[in-house]
Parts: C-alpha cells; structure tokens; sequence
C-alpha cells in the first residue's frame, strides 16, 4: 500500500509538471507572437519608406528649417550698408541712362521740346547728389520692423506654395498605417506611441523568460525526479512515457516559437541643414522573426519549385520523423513483445535516427545566424557616419530566440532518451 500511494503521487506530481510545461509553452508561444506582431507594427509605423525615404518626411523638415530661418531673419547693419550701396549703383545708372536717353539727338519737334525743357530745368549734378540721402531712406523703409515682417509673410507663402506642389506616392499608405497602429494602441503622436510599445515590448520580455524557465524548469524537474528513481524498474516505463510527453512539449515549442530575428536599423541620423538640425530616429531597414514552422512556410509558399522541395524536405526531416520517432518510441515500450518486436515499429524506434535530421538544423540554425550577423554587421558598419554636419548610427538587432534554445534541449533529450531506452528494455534496469 505504501509504494502504491507513493505512486499515485508520483504520476500526480509528474502530471502537474506535465502540465505546467504544456502551460508555459502554449503561453510562451502566445506571448512570442504577440512580440512579433508588437515589433512588425513597430517597423511598420518606423520603416525607413515611411520615414527617411520619403519626401513627405523631407520636405516638412526642410520646410521647418526655411520657416526658422525666416522667422529670425532680420537685416544686419553690414547688410543696410551693402543694400545702400547696390541702391545707389542702381540708381547713378538709372539717371544716367535717363539723361542720355533724353539728350540723344532728336528729330521730331516735341523731342527737341523735351530735351531743351530738361537741360534748362533739370541739373543731371543735382539730381546725382541726391541719391544717397535717397538710397538711405529706401534702405531705411525696406529694413523697418513692417517692412520685414511684409517680407516674411511673402517668403513663408512662397514657401508654401512650393511644398504644397511636393507630393510623395507613400503619403495615402503612410497616413493609413500611422492611423491603424495609433488608433490600435490608443496613442495619439509617434513619441507616446513609442513609448507604449517599449511598455508592451518589457512586459512581454519579462512574462516570456519567466514561462521559459518554468518549462525548462518542469522537464529538469522531471528528469531529476527519474533519475532518484532510477533502482525502481517497475517504474521506468510510466517515466519513460511522461518523458515523451516532454519530449513532445519540447518539439512543438521550439518548433512553434520564433528561432532567429533579424533586426537592421538606423538608429540615429542627424544632419545640419539650414543651420538647423534634422534628424531620424529608429528608422527599421529589415525586421523578420521566423519560427521552424515559419521557415517552412515561407519556403513553401515560394513560387519556385526548389524552394517548394526544400521547405517539404525541412518539414519532413526536422518535424514529421522526430515526431514518428517519439511516438514509436511510446509503441515500443507500451505494447506487448509482439507489436514491439515488429520490425516497422523497431526501425522506427531504434534506426530512424539516421534520417533525423533536427540536430543537423539546430547545427544550421547557428551557422544561419552567424552568417546574418556577420553581414549585416559588415553592411551597416559602412553606415556609420560621423563628421561636422552629419552622423549615422545603426544598430544590428539579429539574434537567437527562445525557439532555438529550446529545440536545442529537445534535441538533447530525445538523444537521452534513446539512450536511456537501450537501458530499460525488458529484464534490465537502470544503474
């Protein structure tokens, strides 16, 4: 009776563990997704089309800095002296133009009239003298505090007049989206949009390493739990079986849950213009996030056939032959001599290894990664621009995800599990 009892609270606590792992992992993938979702509407809303390479965006910052450099316009005392100046040039020349114009011989009677009423009335002399004292009261009427702001107004309507006649193809679509991601999380402006999904991203960061460890956490707990156990033999094949159900959980998370994000990005970019400061922030080049499933999905969808056949291939030996292998593996140990022994259900259990393929991509997974970041390291490092009017910084935000991590522990287990299936056959225990 004791070991009885003893036993129904193993299989109870193994169960709760069991489904505690379940649990983490459905809401790990949960949370992982909306993470994605949370980060495509973030490079949707900061894309580089919607931002640095738009005209739109372009012409309102240049428009601001010519608004500014109009506003604090105001004409300098070296600037009235050279006005003057240009003034009275133009004006010498319009007189003396005039008085040689009039003076040219003339061949009608009211010409000569004019020319003779001109040099008895008017001294060319006089009138030469007085272009300064009128040059400076031109100069002084146009550079008065009304004179100026009349200029202003004149510059700032010219001006937009010129930006209403920009137009940008992205205008419609960008106003679309800022209006469906700004309505979708209740902000109103780019910052507090920002700054809620900067929010949302850390709440979703922490729920989500707090669910890993709690399943990483179950199957530990499980696996110590047998191997205290490991001197009772009529024990083994109900803790071989819930460690297939690990095994299982382990598979489906770390093929649901996203493996390798790619993240290229302008962090910063500030440019002197006008002698004012226009600058970018956050603008996304590239964002993927992609799941084993993901992959897979991607390449089938492909139109080409290769990529087709790859996305099958990857299916196939990365999903569909662990998955047979676990479940041959339950046959195995479940079912009588007769239908263990079965050859179909032996090769399955003892020799499909061979054509599994999960611990080939995890291999690969890593070496996709490398190379991702190399290149995109190396690709954005030219980027990086810093002088007097203008810096760029980007930033690289390629990374492992938990979906990788966690396929990696599968492929662990299922490995110890082979092993420790060779060691519980019937007649043997485990030493």
């Amino acid at each position: 009776m004791k070991y009885t009892i003893f036993n129904i609270i193993l299989l109870i606590g193994l169960s709760v563990l069991l489904a505690g792992a379940a649990f983490s992992g459905y809401r790990l993938a949960a949370l992982s997704a909306e993470r994605e979702q949370v980060k495509e509407d973030y490079s949707l809303s900061n894309s580089v089309t919607f931002g640095l390479f738009s005209i739109d965006q372009w012409r309102d910052r240049v428009t601001q800095a010519l608004s500014h450099q109009i506003k604090d316009y105001h004409i300098t005392a070296e600037q009235k002296r050279d006005l003057q100046k240009a003034v009275e040039k133009e004006l010498h020349s319009l007189i003396g133009k005039t008085v040689a114009e009039i003076n040219k011989p003339q061949k009608s009677i009211l010409g000569k009239l004019k020319k003779l009423a001109f040099n008895a009335l008017v001294d060319s002399g006089e009138v030469q003298a007085q272009v300064r004292p009128f040059a400076k009261t031109i100069v002084a009427k146009v550079s008065s505090p009304e004179s100026e702001e009349r200029l202003k107004a004149v510059a700032d309507s010219k001006v937009d007049q010129l930006t209403r006649q920009i137009y940008d193809s992205t205008r419609v679509a960008n106003y679309a989206v800022t209006k469906y991601v700004y309505r979708k999380y209740n902000v109103a402006d780019p910052v507090s949009f920002n700054n809620r999904i900067n929010e949302r991203l850390a709440a979703v960061e922490k729920a989500k390493w707090l669910y890993i460890g709690a399943l990483l956490g179950s199957v530990l707990a499980a696996l110590l739990s047998w191997l205290a156990l490991r001197k009772q033999v009529h024990l083994q094949t109900p803790l071989f079986v819930f460690a297939l159900c690990f095994a299982f959980v382990l598979l489906a998370v770390g093929s649901l849950v996203p493996v390798i994000e790619v993240d290229a990005r302008i962090q910063a970019l500030d440019l002197v213009l006008l002698g004012e400061k226009v600058q970018f922030q956050n603008q996304v080049l590239f964002y993927q996030s992609k799941s084993i499933t993901g992959i897979v999905k991607a390449l089938v969808d492909q139109p080409k056939p290769d990529a087709i056949l790859v996305g099958w291939l990857i299916c196939l030996f990365v999903l569909v032959l662990p998955l047979l292998r676990l479940i041959a593996k339950g046959i195995h140990i479940l079912s009588p001599p007769k239908i263990a022994q079965h050859p179909v259900i032996k090769y399955l259990t003892f020799e499909l290894h061979k054509w599994d393929m999960a611990d080939v991509m995890v291999v690969g997974m890593l070496m996709t990664y490398i190379g991702l970041n190399g290149i995109l390291k190396s690709q954005l490092s030219g980027l990086n621009i810093h002088s007097g009017s203008l810096n760029v910084i980007t930033g690289n935000g390629t990374s492992l995800q938990p979906g990788y991590f966690i396929f990696v522990a599968y492929v662990l287990f299922a490995a110890l599990l082979s092993y420790i299936l060779e060691r519980i056959l019937p007649g043997k225990q485990l030493s």
